[in-house]
């Protein structure tokens, strides 16, 4: 089942039941008042047409930001009905205290009636079209039409008792089991008589990408917390939905979101350093702010472009790989500030008095304006605006080979600016940036909408500060 092509499903019904709630409410309010219009008349004003286009873009927005589109794949119907149920609630308050605003109710009296019509109509269409489309899911899972690959990481008589209660369920959970993954070589397994034992830890990276892996399954012994600890590093490197036994709740306390799946005795090991809603709302502006960076920035990145030109031959803009969220690269973007095959002896780090830095570069990483081109990284959302530096994977190796908690800084999207660079500055070696790293695990331990707020805040001033190197 196409994931893309099922959002979209549901942005479609989204927007049809907001359409249709709004006619519905509109006809209602007509004759519910004092001196009702015909029909004919009625719908030749353009306070029918005009909600019909807006409104539903607005309800989307709502269903994004409180996170409904971020894993539809495993919604009970129980969830289904609590979110659509709070969204459309405090949805619809806004919504009817802005047509009370704009005075669209005159002769009405009884507001309160007309608020619970008007939720009324949003709630039960919505949920009446997204009850189909769970539900539909739901059954493809259980007729085992549809599922995912499902590996699990440990071997034991757990591991063994876990499998069979997959294998056995009247109502399948969707878990394809491709394999299992021993952390401890030495240990006897007994699931290798039912599944392909497919490598140690080591070989974790290779079998996920390999086998297309999108769910895991932990049963290792909570006693094994220092392979617990290497192994959810690990995985952080990826998305995937983790999922941990019983014996491990107590051990990964404050890490976890107790969530069953299917009536099977799991619970889901979160991968998210802030809540769904906190997320999108974060996305949300990030668009926005780099959108307006790039139009309040765009006459001195002209001229920041000309000078560049004139100091020193080579490109304007500079693009190097970096590593993003879940380990996955992409390409910077940067004002050029160093001459032309600045690393033909291999990747470097950039130190103060850097021979390679041109004239223009100096004062262009002085001040950071060689970052502004990062607003069209962060637009296509290879970046944030505060998140943890990128660095290359040829660095990385490196760092994760004498700091393995380093691979935490991937569950989120790398940023422009980061708390370790406001606390500590740029790093010019690995010791350095194995001294910023603690700052970058303070910030995914308290990551909030407020404390992006204030790094943004702290970075302003840096700018203007031109304490860049």
């Amino acid at each position: 089942m196409n994931k893309t092509k099922t959002v979209l499903s549901y942005l479609t019904f989204d927007a049809l039941a907001a359409c249709s709630s709004w006619i519905l409410f509109y006809l209602y309010n007509n004759r519910a008042g004092e001196t009702p219009l015909p029909t004919a008349e009625l719908t030749s004003q353009p306070d029918c047409y005009l909600p019909m286009v807006i409104l539903p873009f607005c309800w989307i927005l709502v269903y994004f930001i409180t996170g409904y589109y971020d894993n539809i794949f495993r919604k009970s119907r129980l969830i289904e009905l609590s979110q659509t149920f709070f969204t459309t609630l405090w949805g619809s308050v806004i919504l009817f205290f802005l047509l009370v605003l704009n005075d669209k109710f005159p002769g009405h009296l009884n507001f309160l009636k007309l608020f619970l019509v008007l939720f009324s109509l949003q709630f039960g269409i919505t949920y009446f079209f997204r009850i189909m489309q769970t539900s539909r899911i739901t059954r493809k899972i259980h007729q085992r039409q549809f599922g995912f690959n499902t590996l699990i990481v440990g071997g034991d008589e757990k591991a063994v008792e876990l499998f069979h209660h997959l294998n056995n369920q009247e109502n399948p959970s969707g878990n394809l089991l491709v394999g299992y993954v021993e952390l401890d070589p030495q240990q006897q397994s007994p699931l290798k008589q039912h599944l392909p034992y497919l490598g140690g830890m080591a070989e974790i990276p290779s079998v996920i990408e390999k086998y297309k892996i999108e769910e895991v399954i932990v049963t290792i012994a909570s006693s094994e917390h220092n392979l617990l600890s290497r192994l959810l590093i690990l995985l952080q490197r990826f998305k995937l939905t983790v999922w941990g036994i019983p014996d491990l709740y107590d051990l990964l306390s404050g890490a976890q979101k107790t969530n069953n799946l299917y009536g099977l005795p799991l619970f889901k090991i979160s991968n998210g350093i802030m809540p769904a809603w906190a997320m999108n709302v974060k996305r949300l502006c990030d668009v926005i702010f780099s959108a307006f960076g790039l139009l309040l920035f765009a006459p001195l990145s002209l001229a920041i472009a000309i000078a560049i030109k004139i100091d020193s031959h080579g490109p304007v803009i500079y693009a190097q790989n970096r590593v993003g969220r879940f380990g996955k690269e992409f390409r910077i973007f940067k004002f050029r500030t160093m001459v032309c095959d600045a690393e033909v002896k291999g990747p470097q780090l950039s130190s103060t008095n850097d021979p390679r830095i041109t004239t223009v570069g100096r004062f262009l990483r002085k001040t950071h304006l060689d970052e502004i081109p990062q607003f069209i990284n962060v637009i296509m959302g290879q970046m944030s605006l505060v998140g943890p530096r990128p660095e290359r994977r040829y660095f990385i190796e490196q760092l994760v080979a004498k700091a393995p908690q380093y691979g935490l800084l991937h569950k989120v999207r790398p940023g422009i600016t980061s708390w370790g660079q406001i606390k500590y500055g740029y790093a010019s070696n690995i010791d350095q940036m194995l001294e910023r790293l603690p700052y970058d695990l303070v910030y995914l331990k308290n990551a909030s909408l407020y404390l992006d707020f204030k790094i943004m805040i702290y970075s302003t001033l840096e700018l203007f500060s031109a304490k860049g190197k």
